[in-house]
């Protein structure tokens, strides 16, 4: 099992990991990475200078959030839960 955001008892360092673990499933597949991009209006550049940025990780479980399937399967993938993957996003939009 992969790190789980602990009921905000968490410093925020596995949500960060939750995140860049979503991200690379993401850019994992050409068009879910095509979607990404147009939907964020962020570029492969703007990714990468922003791996270490939790608004910009934010926004990637943001993206998984607004597609359920694709949460679901992202959550699957990383061995982890959409619910997780939800408090992550929410612990680093803070």
């Amino acid at each position: 099992m992969r790190p789980d955001i602990r009921n905000g008892k968490d410093d925020g360092s596995d949500a960060l990991t939750l995140a860049l673990m979503a991200l690379g499933w993401t850019v994992g597949d050409d068009r879910r990475a095509e979607r990404l991009l147009a939907l964020t209006g962020l570029d492969a550049d703007a990714l990468r200078a922003g791996v270490g940025d939790p608004g910009m990780l934010g926004a990637v479980l943001g993206f998984l959030a607004d597609h359920e399937p694709d949460l679901i399967a992202c959550a699957q993938a990383i061995e982890t839960t959409p619910e997780a993957l939800i408090a992550a996003k929410e612990e680093l939009s803070r």
